[in-house]
Formats: C-alpha cells, structure tokens, sequence
C-alpha cells in the first residue's frame, strides 16, 4: 500500500478512535456520576499529568522531525557543494586525464539524483547506492593515477583527492540521514496518549446532560492532525511533505557541467 494511504488510515483510525475513547470516558462519568452523585475527586491531577506529557511528546517528535527535514535539505545543498568543487578540481589534472574523469563525474551526479528518487523500493535504493559506490572507486582509481602523473605537484594531488574524500563522505551521511529516526514505540506511545487524552476528555464531559459532540470532534481532529503532520514530515521521501525541491541544487549543478 502507498505510505499516504497507510497514514492517511493510521491517523483516521486514529481519529475514529480518540471518538470512541471520548464516549467511553462520558460513559463511565455517567455512570459514577449516577452512583456517587458526582465525579472522581483528584482526576483533575491525572488529566493535568496526562495532559502535560501529552503536549511535551507532541513537542519532543514535531520538532525532531522538523530539525530533521531541515538536515536532510541541508546535506543535498552540501553534496552539491562537495560534487561541484570536486569537479572544478578537476581542471588542475593533465588534460589528457579530465575528460574521462568528466565523464564520470556526471554519469555519478545522475546516479546520486536517482538514489532517493523510490526510496519506498528497498531494493532499487540499495542498488543505486551500490552503482554510486562503483563509480565512486572509478573516479578515485582515475584521479589517483592522473596525480601521479608527471608535473602534478603534490599541493595539486592534495586539493583534489580531499575533494573527493568529502565528495565520497557525504554519501554516507545521507545515508545515516536518512536512516535516522524515533524508535516506532514513540510514535505508538503518542498516538495511545491521545487515546487517555480522549478518554478523559470524555469523562470530564459527562457532566453535561447534554452530548456535545462539537468540542469532541475538534479535539480529536486537531490531534490526529499533529500526528499525521509529524510522521509526514519524519520521513519525506514517501508522502505528500517532501524533500525533493531540495534536490533541484543537484539538477542545477548537471547543467553547468561541462
């Protein structure tokens, strides 16, 4: 199943949820009410505690995935960078030796484009990843020999092996990027706080005689909102929040090469 129809019914089962929870707790107010001719003294302690880690929680996974994203931007921009100077660098081998290394240079920025074009298919990510690598130890190979080519200085070889070390870096953080995020019980242990939220919510309610369904409504939707929003934005290669204007410095950057 596409990851924004699974989210889409994560958080509308979600939401449908939080209402049965909320009738719940109205019921069992009901119920205490009938019989102890009000509700539990002290549950005003256990909905401010409820509700408080609720909040921290929402805070604590919005932003980290929002830092996050940020990052994950970021390193595209930073492997343009890297990819670009790397091949500026080239300029400063025989010029019998550049084009070749041309060649691959654009044929490997292709190749990092594609990477994290399907990031859903496991498989086709792991090859790309794999096909980088290749080219990744034919551009080293053939830079390597062209320094030890007569006339290149040692300052020379220098910048442009360096170049390519953090050309070749960078991948890995990626990588590791993307790769990042909360262990799943985080998101379940928001997502059944909700549920305690709802539920209290409800129970607090039951002194209307009254079901108004209005407040209810709003709260569950607003929270199963958050929810959804957070996991769009934790992983951005799979639903309808994406990373992908970002890899627009790589396209930039095919164009100018040579």
């Amino acid at each position: 199943m596409n990851f924004s129809l699974e989210l889409v019914l994560f958080t509308s089962i979600l939401f449908v949820g939080m209402l049965c929870a909320a009738e719940v707790g109205r019921r069992i107010g009901g119920a205490h009410t009938r019989k102890s001719g009000g509700l539990a003294q002290g549950i005003d302690a256990v909905e401010a505690a409820v509700f408080g880690l609720l909040a921290l929680l929402i805070a604590f996974t919005f932003s980290g995935a929002a830092s996050r994203f940020d990052d994950r931007r970021h390193l595209i921009a930073e492997e343009a960078n890297a990819i670009g100077t790397a091949y500026l660098r080239v300029d400063l081998l025989p010029a019998d030796a550049q084009p070749e290394i041309r060649t691959l240079f654009r044929r490997y920025l292709d190749v990092r484009w594609d990477t994290y074009r399907h990031t859903a298919d496991e498989v086709e990510t792991n090859a790309m990843l794999r096909a980088g690598a290749a080219l990744q130890s034919q551009i080293w190979t053939k830079a390597v020999s062209a320094c030890q080519a007569p006339g290149v200085s040692a300052p020379t070889a220098t910048l442009v092996l360096s170049s390519l070390n953090e050309m070749f870096d960078i991948t890995d953080t990626r990588v590791a990027a993307t790769r990042n995020h909360p262990p799943v019980v985080v998101f379940w242990l928001l997502a059944a706080l909700c549920l305690l939220a709802a539920l209290l919510v409800g129970y607090a309610t039951s002194r209307n005689k009254e079901r108004i369904w209005l407040h209810t409504i709003v709260f569950a939707a607003i929270l199963s909102l958050t929810v959804y929003v957070i996991l769009e934005i934790e992983y951005p290669r799979r639903g309808l929040i994406r990373v992908d204007s970002a890899d627009q410095a790589l396209l930039d950057l095919h164009r100018t090469m040579r």
